[in-house]
């Protein structure tokens, strides 16, 4: 049986909790309609890289990033007393371009099928 690192464990959780906080604690108009799509740690736990994506795409990535970078602070701090971390790690925010990309090659398929 394979057992999941503790980063793979963990990860999830942290998802889950800043998509709460997303939906529930942030007022930033920045971040509204942002979606945090998955997130990967290293595997000392000290860094998360949180990928997100938004409705209106690529035109809003800089300052949904700008939003979250003001926010840090704030979703550390609920992180550490939401979740059982010794330490809890340095988030990092990108734009996770896996929708749009998918986005554009169903557009291409639809139209070679018309």
């Amino acid at each position: 049986m394979i057992r999941a690192s503790r980063a793979d464990r963990i990860a999830p959780l942290i998802q889950r909790e800043l998509s709460d906080l997303l939906a529930a604690k942030i007022k930033d108009p920045r971040l509204s309609l942002v979606t945090i799509t998955r997130v990967c740690l290293t595997s000392d736990l000290r860094t998360a890289r949180v990928y997100f994506c938004m409705v209106e795409g690529d035109e809003r990535k800089e300052s949904v990033i700008a939003g979250f970078q003001s926010a840090i602070g704030f979703l550390k701090r609920e992180l550490g007393s939401r979740l059982a971390l010794r330490y809890v790690p340095e988030l990092r925010f990108f734009f996770d371009e896996s929708f749009d990309r998918a986005d554009s090659l169903n557009r291409m398929f639809q139209a070679f099928s018309d």
